[in-house]
């Protein structure tokens, strides 16, 4: 056994994962990149006609060369509503293509249909998020080896630095011409941004389009250029627009949730970012909705403008673009209609890829330009290490996302949650998964108040200055984890094998953390 950094057992050698000698996290900013990118494949010409209609998703697959034992990549921009994943590996399946690698930004519950072709060994290894009923499969021991759970940053750093390779790659594309040129603002499965899929087009050996929109040549505005694109299959439907992008995204109407959001906005208003040029990130759930719109209201009130917002762009900061309180929108998922519908047509909303918005291995990574970001949590412990992956009953339901990559490049990282979900605690002793490190985790915001991080004194003084009117309550973090062990009671223990189920990777490609395979 070894100790990773944070104090966390994990094995010298994991079954189907390799060695861990070198590659053992030591610390948020240890590891430091050397050598050189690694090169993609130089492609052959296009056709004499320059197109690259092949027919539909199977006659896509056997003119891309697919054969058993190879990785296949997929983008989650279609989230909810896709098709290509399922539809890929049951053609794949029907072919008698077998032991695949597959490599998903992310899989979601849409996503279910693929566990028959798992328990089958269609695919047999998975690099990805996993949410839902597949990442339940896996929490119980149904895949034979080991999810590798990576960051947004953290995917595109494995591929440009060759600890992954790429096959083929498969990209939904809402819209495609013959040659190749993918756009994903147009069509009845636009989704926006199709940033998380530009390294994918980059660096596989083959890349397939496959659209239910072909255009004429040549589409515009274009998302990734026919020159990284080898191949178009069209077929009837890349995904369900009710499962891409919501009609909206609501601020929070709980009162305990609100109370959070205004804690978190008085927090960042107190700290020294807080001026003319802030950036920001703060995603589409309710808090961090509600925290856009208390911090537009002191922004209103204090004559400051934003430089720019990150991330999973919204409708609310779209409309702050608009009235004049944020001067770009760098977007690498759209999370909205709004969203969708402003990135197709202002110059100021900028599609960045995944390799651009989070990577640390490289030299513009935009996270690091962040003043101010707002994340949750599953669980939070004494040492502010941070749990996104797991729930309570210590299943793997959720992936890291951008979590890693915005809390390690922000200035002030913000963990914005109510102390309890029901009657399970979010703040204790310790997480059953470290997903960041407390080291570069900077405050806990509660209904209780706010923790701050013990070696962020600046950031205590500056709440304690704040205006007495507009109070922050400050609560350490003992005291935080006290109450909600009297609020819930203690927490039976959580009973895993020894197998580990899932390598929780630091963004730098070091092992952060295992996830055991639960007993059943």
């Amino acid at each position: 056994m070894e100790r990773s950094a944070v104090n966390r057992e994990i094995p010298s050698h994991i079954e189907g994962y390799g060695d861990v000698a070198g590659r053992l996290y030591e610390g948020a900013f240890a590891r430091t990149p050397s050598g050189y990118r690694s090169g993609p494949r130089i492609r052959s010409s296009s056709p004499h006609d320059g197109s690259k209609l092949t027919g539909g998703v199977k006659e896509a697959i056997m003119a891309a060369g697919v054969k058993s034992g190879m990785t296949l990549s997929f983008h989650h921009h279609l989230r909810g509503g896709d098709h290509v994943v399922n539809g890929v590996i049951q053609a794949c399946a029907e072919l008698g293509i077998t032991d695949l690698t597959i490599f998903p930004t992310a899989l979601f519950d849409v996503h279910k249909d693929i566990i028959p072709y798992i328990k089958s060994g269609v695919v047999s290894r998975i690099m990805g998020s996993v949410n839902g009923a597949i990442g339940r499969l896996v929490s119980e021991g149904g895949l034979s080896s080991p999810v590798v759970l990576r960051s947004h940053g953290g995917r595109p750093r494995a591929v440009i630095s060759g600890d992954v390779h790429i096959d083929a790659a498969f990209i939904a594309a809402p819209a495609a011409d013959r040659a190749g040129n993918i756009s994903g603002q147009m069509g009845r499965s636009a989704c926006g941004s199709i940033g998380y899929a530009f390294t994918d087009a980059e660096y596989a050996d083959v890349v397939v389009a496959i659209t239910d929109n072909l255009q004429s040549y040549p589409i515009s505005p274009i998302s990734i250029p026919g020159v990284y694109v080898d191949l178009v299959a069209v077929t009837d439907s890349i995904g369900d627009p009710a499962g891409i992008v919501s009609g909206t995204t609501k601020v929070t109407r709980d009162p305990i949730r609100l109370l959070i959001a205004k804690y978190a906005s008085r927090l960042i208003e107190a700290s020294p970012y807080f001026m003319d040029g802030i950036s920001f990130q703060t995603g589409a759930g309710g808090i961090p909705l509600a925290v856009t719109a208390f911090l537009k209201e002191a922004m209103k009130r204090r004559d400051i403008r934003a430089s720019f917002g990150l991330g999973g762009i919204t409708g609310y900061f779209v409309d702050m673009m608009k009235e004049g309180l944020i001067q770009k929108l760098m977007d690498v998922q759209s999370f909205d209609l709004e969203a969708v519908r402003s990135i197709a047509s202002n110059p100021s909303h900028i599609e960045i890829s995944a390799d651009w918005y989070a990577n640390p291995w490289n030299c513009g990574a935009a996270v690091n330009m962040l003043d101010v970001v707002i994340l949750g949590a599953t669980e939070i412990d004494m040492d502010f290490n941070v749990n996104v992956c797991t729930e309570a009953d210590g299943a793997l339901l959720h992936g890291i996302g951008g979590h890693q990559d915005t809390a390690a490049g922000a200035k002030l990282t913000i963990i914005a949650q109510p102390l309890t979900r029901g009657r399970i605690p979010c703040v204790v002793d310790k997480v059953h998964t470290v997903t960041t490190p407390g080291e570069v985790v900077d405050a806990i915001v509660t209904e209780f108040g706010v923790t701050v991080n013990p070696r962020r004194t600046d950031l205590m003084d500056a709440c304690a200055d704040f205006a007495v009117s507009r109070r922050i309550p400050l609560i350490p973090i003992d005291e935080l984890a006290e109450r909600a062990k009297k609020m819930c009671g203690v927490m039976e223990p959580i009973r895993t094998s020894d197998r580990v189920a899932a390598v929780v990777e630091w963004r730098d490609g070091s092992v952060i953390d295992v996830i055991r395979q639960l007993e059943k």
